[in-house]
């Protein structure tokens, strides 16, 4: 149970950095979370393609923060580009 209760609240700190980082308005504390959650899984399959890995809770909160970067900016783009057209 503790794990799953540290795994959501790395979700919700990644998504809160990536709100900050990525300039603009905030997707709010859900979306946060599914971002960070999710960034996790895209920043841990980043790393490993360059042969890195996270060890600690905080290098895991900055892997899933920079996965959820990457889904911001990614999700930004698809926004955009579906306006153009």
């Amino acid at each position: 149970m503790t794990g799953l209760i540290l795994w959501l609240v790395t979700g919700i700190i990644a998504g809160w950095l990536a709100g900050q980082v990525v300039q603009g308005g905030g997707f709010g504390l859900v979306w946060d979370l599914v971002l960070g959650l999710l960034g996790g899984v895209v920043g841990g399959f980043l790393m490993s393609l360059v042969g890195l890995s996270a060890n600690g809770w905080i290098a895991e909160i900055v892997v899933a923060a920079i996965g959820a970067v990457v889904l911001v900016w990614i999700s930004r783009f698809i926004r955009r580009e579906a306006h153009v057209i």
